[in-house]
């Protein structure tokens, strides 16, 4: 197996279990409740953040900064010499940016070490799932350039459906005006939204009613998967504490679908679920785009 360190970024969303086994490194991003600042160590349960925000306080979040990269990167560089870093999409944060700075910083100071940052250009276990993509090359004893290369040639193939319960997130995100959010939620509306090629959160298309939505996320996988149709062995899903409607999307994804071998379903981390909200429905697979 190749001996290099991959780290993520906490938004892949990936089980605790998971990356215990894989041995990741994870740098995290930060929310704030109240003037209290948690991240990864002194996380809220996502059960509690959640009713948190249906009691109506609205967190605020922060991206990684240099000098939290640095900490991290030095920390992984005692048990190994280069690290694979697979970054938060830049379209959405710039967490990457600071990634980068650091990387490229120690790499000018020490000429033993190899730092590569991906720009993931996913959210969610979008990028959890680009992230399962290079923990299984490596397994298959890929080196830290042929794993990058594979990132980077198919990471716009990491197709993201999502939708949301509660349009005034949205609003608060500037991604519907505010009598968008009023209008919608007094007639059921249901958002559906993608991440596009610049990693940027998108609309796509609007239904009634929230089983309306989760049956249009598997129509739309049917339309995108394309020649991964039976060449998809993980899909995952993620839910900001909708475990029900999370298992509802599974099945129907089972349903439809043969030689999924792996369905992974975890919450989205509070520091995205500050700006989706409580309900969010995620839907992740490969297609031939996005």
């Amino acid at each position: 197996m190749s001996d290099f360190k991959i780290s993520i970024c906490n938004t892949a969303d990936l089980p605790e279990s998971y990356i215990i086994e894989n041995n990741l490194g994870v740098i995290s991003l930060s929310y704030m409740f109240d003037e209290e600042v948690y991240k990864r160590g002194n996380d809220l349960p996502e059960p509690v953040f959640y009713n948190k925000m249906r009691s109506g306080m609205m967190p605020t979040t922060s991206q990684i900064n240099p000098d939290e990269a640095r900490t991290a990167y030095l920390e992984y560089l005692k048990d190994s010499n280069e690290i694979l870093q697979i970054a938060f999409s830049s379209g959405l944060s710039g967490s990457y940016n600071s990634l980068r700075i650091a990387a490229e910083e120690l790499m000018e100071e020490r000429d033993d070490i190899k730092i590569i940052v991906v720009d993931s250009l996913c959210a969610s276990l979008g990028e959890g799932l680009l992230v399962h993509k290079a923990v299984q090359l490596k397994k298959e004893g890929k080196s830290l350039e042929e794993i990058v290369a594979w990132l980077e040639e198919h990471k716009l193939n990491l197709v993201h459906m999502f939708t949301v319960d509660d349009l005034f997130h949205l609003h608060r995100g500037g991604r519907v005006s505010k009598a968008a959010a009023i209008i919608g939620t007094m007639v059921n509306i249901k958002p559906i939204l993608h991440v596009d090629d610049e990693g940027h959160l998108m609309p796509l298309d609007k239904v009634r009613g929230r089983k309306k939505s989760l049956n249009c996320m598997v129509d739309y996988m049917d339309k995108k998967v394309g020649s991964y149709r039976n060449n998809n062995d993980a899909v995952f899903i993620s839910h900001g504490d909708s475990l029900e409607d999370a298992e509802y999307l599974s099945e129907e994804v089972k349903k439809r679908f043969e030689g999924i071998e792996t369905i992974i379903i975890n919450y989205v981390c509070p520091t995205i679920g500050a700006h989706s909200g409580p309900g969010t429905i995620a839907l992740f697979f490969m297609g031939d785009e996005r």
